[in-house]
This record gives structure tokens, C-alpha cells and sequence, in this order.
């Protein structure tokens, strides 16, 4: 009875240890598959922009063909981060990060418009884009890049966790922020603990300025400095 009891113990060790090998490289393959899509989206987002470019080096207006633009944000230490339409997996998965077309509609920078610029992204596996959200503190930086402008972005307040049924984070003002009046907001959203979609882990920022885009497309001090 107890080498039957050493033994599926044993199993069940083994069994235990294979699982999470299996958990480790579906992260790490489905991560190495999504950088590869996001990778080749992005090159033809900014050939296609380099090839808009006007006989004044001026760009042309939002091309959302494969993506809208690319989001910086120092803190994470992710370079650009590739921005689609929408949130479904189809666009998360490919390693990119989605703006809201429901529950409610994310106001894009690029209309001028007061509203709020909601983002969501994985935090692990398919790119985990979002993966290091946690670092970002009140004041750090969010850039997001256009074709024409660098929109500047500062961080205000951080809700670490909350139900994924807050809609009203995603509001034109949204709720819980401390905000109460309308403006230019982002959002950016994405599934805590980590490993699970339990809940979802908010960063809310407000826009400063805007920055043209020159010839070079010289980033802003924001993501220089970093």
C-alpha cells in the first residue's frame, strides 16, 4: 500500500512539473509568435507613412489600414507598442494593443476632440504588451504617435484593481478616476493578478501637448530621456 501511495505521489509530481513546463512555453511561444505579426505590421505601417510623406515632408492624415499608430510608454520599457482597432482577440493576440469599439467607444486623439483614448492589451502571453503596467507610477509619461503628432500623455491616478464589469472606467469621463470634468484622457487596461483575467488593472492619464511631427520624426523629450 505505501509503493502504491509513493508512486502516484510520484505521478503526480511528475504530472505537476510537466504542466507547468507546458504553461512556460505556451507563454513564451505565443509571445515569440505575436512580436513576429506585431513586428510585421508595424514595418508596413511606417513604410506606408514614409511613402505619404508630401513634396513639404509633411505626413498625410490617419491611416488605419493595419493600425493607427504605436504607443510609448517609458515606464513599461517596451519601445512602441502597435495600435489596432478594437479588442477582440483577433487583434490582441496578433501582439497589438486595441482601442474600445464597446462597450463603450474610445474617443481617438488624433479628432480633437475631449473624450477618453481606452486601450486594452495582454499583460501575459500573445505579446504581453502590457505585461509591465504594475511599474507605471502617478506623473511617468504615455506617448502615443500618429502619423502627424506625438500626443504627450501624464499619468494621474492608477486603480490597481477592480471587477471587469466597470464599464464606466472606459467613460468619456471615466468613473473612479478622481476626474469629473470632460478632457482628453487615456485609458489603458488589462487583466490582473497576473496569469489570470480575474480583474482588470487601470492607468488613467491626461493629454499635455501636442507635438508635431517633423521630418525625422524626432521623438518627444518624454521618450528620449527615458
Amino acid at each position: 500500500m505505501a509503493t502504491l501511495v509513493g508512486l502516484l505521489g510520484e505521478l503526480l509530481m511528475t504530472a505537476g512539473v510537466v504542466l507547468g513546463l507546458f504553461v512556460v512555453y505556451s507563454l513564451w511561444w505565443t509571445n515569440l509568435l505575436a512580436d513576429r505579426a506585431a513586428d510585421r505590421e508595424s514595418d508596413r505601417i511606417r513604410d506606408r507613412w514614409e511613402q505619404a510623406m508630401d513634396g513639404d515632408g509633411k505626413p498625410g492624415g490617419l491611416d488605419t489600414k493595419d493600425g493607427i499608430g504605436f504607443l510609448h510608454v517609458p515606464t513599461m520599457e517596451d519601445d512602441q507598442i502597435l495600435v489596432k482597432k478594437g479588442t477582440d482577440p483577433k487583434v490582441l493576440d496578433d501582439g497589438a494593443a486595441g482601442y474600445y469599439t464597446d462597450p463603450v467607444e474610445a474617443a481617438l486623439p488624433t479628432s480633437g476632440k475631449d473624450g477618453n483614448f481606452s486601450l486594452a492589451a495582454h499583460r501575459d502571453g500573445h505579446g504581453a504588451k502590457f505585461h509591465g503596467i504594475h511599474k507605471i507610477r502617478e506623473g511617468d509619461p504615455i506617448v502615443f504617435e500618429s502619423k502627424d503628432e506625438w500626443y504627450v500623455y501624464k499619468v494621474f491616478e492608477i486603480l490597481p484593481e477592480t471587477s471587469k464589469f466597470n464599464v464606466g472606467v472606459l467613460d468619456p469621463v471615466p468613473a473612479d478616476s478622481g476626474r469629473k470634468k470632460p478632457g482628453k484622457f487615456i485609458t489603458l487596461t488589462t487583466c490582473t493578478p497576473m496569469y489570470t483575467s480575474e480583474h482588470r488593472y487601470i492607468v488613467w492619464g491626461e493629454l499635455v501637448r501636442v507635438d508635431p511631427v517633423d521630418e525625422r520624426r524626432t521623438p518627444p523629450k518624454e521618450i528620449k530621456n527615458s
